[in-house]
């Protein structure tokens, strides 16, 4: 299993943010964007500041995909 920001790219398109626009409003730095773009890992911390700046829940950014799908 790994972890898929596909639910948070939805997020933001239904909300006309540009991940840009999240992360001058969440603090967070070019790389970490990059990293979620890449698919890697990122802190709890950082995932709590999207939620927060998003004021939506955790399931909003992420979800558990099966290897392969």
């Amino acid at each position: 299993m790994y972890i898929s920001y596909k639910p948070l790219w939805h997020t933001l398109i239904e909300r006309n943010m540009r991940k840009e626009d999240l992360r001058l409003a969440a603090g967070l730095t070019t790389n970490m964007i990059a990293n979620m773009g890449k698919g890697k890992h990122i802190s709890m911390e950082t995932l709590t500041k999207i939620c927060e700046v998003l004021n939506c829940g955790i399931l909003d950014v992420i979800e558990l995909e099966q290897e392969g799908d």
